[in-house]
């Protein structure tokens, strides 16, 4: 990670400033290391709510799984237990759907890592319903630890640019895709430091 934070620093003089001033990204280390299936349980759970609040939930489903998030326990849970635990209608429906993809093997979750490939990862999770984009990038990030992930349908990222790049409006999706080209294959940390940027 120094020599790619070095590498970027050289590439933009903006993000060499911000690199110097934040510690070293962690894209790459997971500090707490748990199956693929409860960091996607987890990171559906967190979708549009604050840090708290999705902690909150995600404890309260793992107590309702007898501490133990694998898919079995969880397709056990009934909607009303979710609902009362915090989860909406839509996002149980999500994840009944990944316990069922893993249960009958549709997809092999907990090997994903095995898939060298991140556009056959991408494909995979969100042909599930309510998987999307944001998702699946969070996951391939920090659970796989995949370091040219470039979430340009992150708020944060896109906020973090503006703020970097000095800008007075607000930058378009698709306008960051083709500037974050340039930072491949390393852009996960290049959106890592977009989010130190905002803190």
């Amino acid at each position: 990670m120094k020599k790619i934070v070095k590498d970027l620093s050289a590439r933009d003089a903006r993000f060499a400033k911000v690199i110097a001033d934040n510690p070293l990204c962690t894209v790459g280390r997971n500090p707490k290391p748990i199956t693929h299936f409860e960091a996607l349980v987890e990171s559906v759970i967190s979708q549009q709510l604050a840090v708290k609040a999705a902690d909150t939930i995600f404890l309260r489903v793992k107590k309702l799984a007898g501490g133990r998030i694998i898919p079995s326990r969880i397709a056990a849970i009934t909607e009303g237990a979710m609902r009362e635990a915090g989860v909406s209608g839509a996002k149980y429906k999500t994840i009944q759907g990944l316990a069922n993809a893993a249960l009958t093997k549709k997809i092999r979750i907990n090997q994903l890592h095995e898939i060298e490939d991140d556009t056959v990862i991408f494909d995979q999770l969100t042909g599930l319903w309510g998987i999307g984009p944001w998702t699946v990038d969070m996951f391939m990030m920090f659970q796989l630890g995949r370091l040219d992930i470039w979430p340009t349908g992150d708020l944060g990222v896109r906020r973090g640019w503006e703020k970097i790049h000095a800008l007075k409006e607000e930058i378009e999706p698709k306008v960051l895709e083709k500037k974050g080209a340039k930072f491949a294959p390393y852009r996960s940390v290049i959106a890592w430091y977009c989010w130190r940027a905002l803190n």
